[in-house]
This record gives structure tokens, sequence and C-alpha cells, in this order.
């Protein structure tokens, strides 16, 4: 893989709107429209979210955005991979600059809702390795049985 350059995006790039649909489209295979909880282009420009994009060599490779809940807690959203780059380190790479970001706003907790379809396995071992514990619903959430989630103690 060439460089990887990782960036805060305003989601005008029609490429990136793209990916995000491609997301939502994907996420009706697995789970039944009350149970999606990925988020569409205007309710990620929401000012409690910041949205990144990772590009390699000018083309999309992957997405993900902060949510802060509050002051203490932030919500990992529409974590997606161009299908060209998965399972190349896009996520990873997003993923800990995230973190990284969610320490520097010193958050005590980052957490994340997730599918529960073998589908979803990927990013539920991305998020463990990265040491996101499983946990009940949180904010928002109810239980689900179409959807898993993970929060992490930030130090």
């Amino acid at each position: 893989m060439n460089k990887l350059t990782v960036k805060i995006d305003d989601l005008v790039d029609g490429v990136v709107a793209r990916l995000l649909q491609e997301h939502l489209e994907e996420m009706q295979l697995y789970s039944p429209q009350e149970s999606i909880h990925a988020l569409d282009v205007a309710a990620l420009r929401h000012p409690s979210l910041t949205f990144w994009s990772a590009w390699v060599d000018g083309k999309l490779a992957g997405c993900g955005a902060l949510k802060e809940l509050d002051a203490n807690q932030a919500e990992i959203k529409s974590m997606r991979t161009s299908r060209r780059y998965l399972r190349q380190g896009i996520a990873a790479h997003l993923l800990a600059c995230m973190l990284e970001e969610a320490q520097d706003r010193s958050y005590r907790t980052i957490s994340l809702e997730t599918g529960t379809n073998a589908a979803f396995q990927p990013a539920r071992k991305l998020y463990k390795r990265f040491g996101f514990k499983e946990c009940g619903p949180f904010g928002e959430y109810t239980l689900d049985p179409y959807s898993t989630y993970y929060t992490r103690v930030l130090e």
C-alpha cells in the first residue's frame, strides 16, 4: 500500500457520499431498518461529530466519525473501508486516529455499536484488538438482537 493520508473531512466530496451510501445499503442486507444505526451524510454533518476520511494516492480508502455523547463519552460512527482496501489496515489506522483524538478531548470512555451478523466479525475482531469490551446498550440504544455494543475506558 502506498502513502495513507487521513484528514478531517467536510463531507462535500461526492466520493465520500457514495461510500457512505454504499455503507447504508449494505447494512440493509444484514439488519431490519429499525436496527440500522448508520448515519447518512446530513446526520454526519451535525456539530457533535468529527468525520475523517482516509486516502491512498488520491483514492478514498475509508472513513469514520467520532460523536460526542457528553463531556466524558464519545461514540464511533460510520466506520467503513472501501472494498478495494479491505484487510489493509485502513480501519485500524482510522480507529487509532479517533482514539487519539478522544484522548486529546479528555473523554473517559469511547463506545460503539456494530452488527451481530457474521459480516461484522472482522469489525468486532478489530475493536477487541484495540481494547474494546462488550457492554450493554449505551446512550439512546436499546437491546437489539442485531446489535453488539462495545466500550473502552480511555486513560
